[in-house]
């Protein structure tokens, strides 16, 4: 990683394997804002893999599902509890980014939470409404804000086409109250105007491989896809073990996550092993209201 931070917060890094840490520089910027931004987290050839596991082997069109925005329109999610050995079980494993994250919430070990995939199709896929993961975390029984996110650009993800935007530094505000909003959780509305106020209104440009590692306090939200072009991105987060859930709910408990090297996705040739992943059945996910399965209008 580049020793000093660039771009308008100074929170920007750029992969360089094996160079890649984080340092005390690097701490204090995700401390200060609520992320970093890392260029080129994840190469061409891996950034291809998961584009193939997800593509080619039926996953989206089986276990993908509508979350409605409060307009109506559709982004969908594709979310499993637990990693298996496949490509896009190593990512949320594999040092560059699981060691990242346990070294950015203070060193403490942390296990996988879940990850999703976020998708809007060209011309039609809907918003994230404004929220705080913990915001709904926080009702599974999270007692602390001790949780983050890795969001992986697999395809561009600019203001065009509804990528992410931020309030810069609002995990500092503490939880916020989230209530339904369509189909998604959304942070108070009112709250979140006010905030704007404070907190500097950032529109997060990734091209496919860049990460954006982030607080579960974060606000952030993302406009809808108008474009011409699809948005797909890569989400896996991490809950620190002594955080363990105090109640059962639809992700999991602590259960150990097993780091494999950065070169693992590179090697891998596993693409989809979708048995014991664990693919959340949205009925049982209290977080969302599900809208249209695969296949339905």
């Amino acid at each position: 990683m580049g020793k000093e931070g660039f771009g308008p917060h100074g929170n920007e890094f750029k992969y360089e394997d094996p160079e890649f840490r984080v340092t005390d520089e690097v701490r204090r910027a995700f401390d200060d804002t609520g992320f970093i931004i890392v260029r080129g987290l994840m190469d061409s050839d891996e950034i291809g893999k998961i584009k193939k596991s997800l593509e080619e082997y039926g996953l989206v069109e089986k276990y993908s599902y509508g979350v409605p925005d409060h307009e109506g329109r559709e982004p969908r999610v594709l979310l499993w509890s637990y990693c298996g050995n496949d490509v896009l079980g190593l990512v949320p494993r594999c040092e560059k980014v699981a060691s990242t994250c346990e070294k950015l919430l203070g060193g403490d070990e942390l296990y996988h939470y879940h990850t999703k995939i976020m998708m809007k199709d060209a011309k039609k896929g809907g918003s994230f409404e404004w929220h705080q993961d913990y915001g709904y975390w926080y009702k599974n029984g999270n007692l602390k804000p001790d949780l983050m996110s890795l969001f992986l650009a697999v395809d561009p993800c600019v203001k065009e086409n509804g990528g992410l935007q931020v309030l810069v530094g609002s995990h500092k505000a503490g939880r916020v109250d989230h209530n339904f909003d369509g189909g998604q959780q959304g942070a108070d509305k009112e709250r979140v105007e006010h905030l704007k106020k404070v907190y500097d209104h950032f529109y997060v440009n990734l091209q496919p491989g860049d990460g954006l590692l982030f607080h579960c306090n974060l606000l952030h939200s993302s406009g809808p896809n108008d474009s011409e072009q699809r948005r797909w991105a890569f989400n896996c987060s991490y809950n620190k073990r002594n955080n363990n859930p105090v109640k059962k709910h639809h992700h999991p408990l602590y259960n150990k996550l097993d780091k494999v090297s950065n070169n693992a996705i590179r090697e891998c040739e596993n693409f989809c092993e979708p048995e014991g992943k664990e693919f959340i059945d949205p009925a049982t996910d209290e977080t969302v209201k599900a809208g249209s399965k695969p296949g339905e209008s």
